[in-house]
């Protein structure tokens, strides 16, 4: 079984930045896309950053131009660089792996004032 373990979440003012990792460890096979999703109050979760083994990214087109995702597949890791942050990016933050199934971490909360 992995595990993906998060960290790097907290409170930032509006315009600040934070920057998230995900490390995957356990029973490691082939992971294929890495990424995270985020879910507000009273909102469905939605996808953030998705990023390929071989390193092509997508993004939401609320976060483009202010996130950016970037891998280490030596160290199992995935990160998110938050820049320009909004109030409106304040969620729990989830680390997502595929691999022979789908893999989610416990989720870090995100919270950015006005």
């Amino acid at each position: 079984q992995m595990q993906l373990v998060e960290s790097g979440g907290g409170l930032v003012q509006a315009g600040g930045s934070l920057r998230l990792s995900c490390a995957a460890s356990g029973s490691i096979f082939s992971i294929n896309a890495m990424g995270w999703y985020r879910q507000a109050p009273g909102k469905q979760r939605e996808l953030v950053a998705l990023i390929t083994s071989v390193g092509i990214t997508h993004y939401a087109d609320s976060v483009k131009g202010r996130f950016t995702i970037s891998r280490d597949n030596a160290k199992n890791t995935v990160y998110l660089q938050m820049n320009s942050l909004k109030p409106e990016d304040t969620a729990v933050y989830y680390c997502y792996a595929a691999s022979r199934s789908p893999y989610w971490g416990q989720g870090t909360q995100v919270t950015v004032s006005s």
